[in-house]
């Protein structure tokens, strides 16, 4: 890979998964890819999980990680070509990325959209700007409309799981769930975007989506996907529920308020003893009951340590296509 900014092609992702497994096997294996090379982590917003398991991955393949917060630390970008910067931006981004890219061999960026500019958000405005100006490999933390990274770590913790649980995987297809859930604000779209992505890539699942009407995601996203407005009806016989909140999509940045969709331990009766996905932070009896997270069902912890291991095969895969 050049950039990793995007669900990849069937064969990358398969590649990237068996890196994850190997290096979740023996951390260090790969010591020496990236020694002498550097690592920048550009946060635009706030992270926890992402930020400190990219540092850790790039630490673990001999990387040197540094981390700069442009809210707190750095000058205000300007992105637009042609602007007249007499406001609160300080500096351009033709000028602050290719001095970046002289500084790091990797770049590393996470930006959230605004949910005010449904055309302006899907330009990716933001992350390409880095991938025009940079001159060099881009992973996204987190953009506009995508979390690749997070997707990736999502579809290994299910494999994982899969394969610690094989018996009862023998003679179907895993059915996973991604439901919608309540939340107290509005909420990019970004993570259910690229599940949906990653899981319409692999004909291995039997993928389908559960939201109140009016919460329709893009269809760039989800056409092949099985799309269900009643919770119940899609949560029957699943064997993952990824928990997810988002706001309307063709109401650009609407929120819904429907607590009917808080998921209980009633609520999951109805499955096959399914196992609990959500990619934290979480809302605890907004989104999920404290029963249903701290269930024996829950992957949610599994599914953040794996994070490392995602994004070290991220960049051990560019190290490796990119000297």
């Amino acid at each position: 890979m050049e950039h990793f900014v995007k669900v990849p092609t069937q064969h990358i992702i398969e590649d990237l998964v068996s890196a994850a497994f190997n290096y979740k096997k023996n951390p260090l294996i790969d010591k020496e890819l990236g020694k002498n090379k550097r690592i920048g982590l550009i946060f635009l917003n706030p992270s926890l999980r992402t930020r400190l398991s990219t540092q850790i991955a790039a630490s673990n393949l001999g990387m040197e990680a540094i981390v700069l917060n442009m809210d707190k630390d750095g000058w205000a970008l300007e992105f637009k070509d042609g602007a007249i910067m007499n406001g609160n931006t300080i500096e351009h981004i033709k000028d602050a990325a290719p001095i970046l890219g002289n500084y790091f061999d990797i770049l590393c960026i996470r930006s959230f959209p605004q949910l005010k500019d449904m055309i302006e958000d899907n330009s990716e405005y933001i992350i390409n700007s880095f991938i025009r100006y940079a001159g060099i490999p881009i992973i996204s933390l987190e953009s506009a409309t995508l979390h690749p990274l997070q997707s990736l770590t999502d579809l290994f913790t299910i494999k994982e799981s899969i394969q610690q649980n094989s018996k009862s995987f023998t003679h179907k297809k895993a059915k996973i769930v991604l439901s919608w859930a309540p939340h107290i604000k509005a909420i990019p779209h970004c993570v259910a975007n690229s599940f949906s992505q990653w899981m319409l890539m692999n004909n291995e699942y039997d993928f389908v989506i559960t939201h109140p009407k009016g919460l329709e995601l893009s269809s760039i996203f989800t056409k092949g996907a099985t799309i269900i407005y009643n919770q119940q009806e899609a949560l029957h016989s699943a064997d993952f529920v990824y928990l997810k909140n988002w706001s309307s999509f063709n109401e650009y940045g609407k929120m819904i308020d429907d607590n009917s969709w808080l998921l209980t331990n009633e609520s999951l009766k109805i499955t096959n003893q399914a196992k609990i996905m959500h990619c934290l932070p979480m809302r605890r009896n907004i989104e999920i009951c404290d029963e249903v997270i701290d269930s024996p069902n829950s992957l949610v912890q599994q599914q953040a340590a794996n994070r490392v291991w995602a994004a070290q095969a991220v960049i051990a895969n560019i190290l490796k296509n990119n000297p």
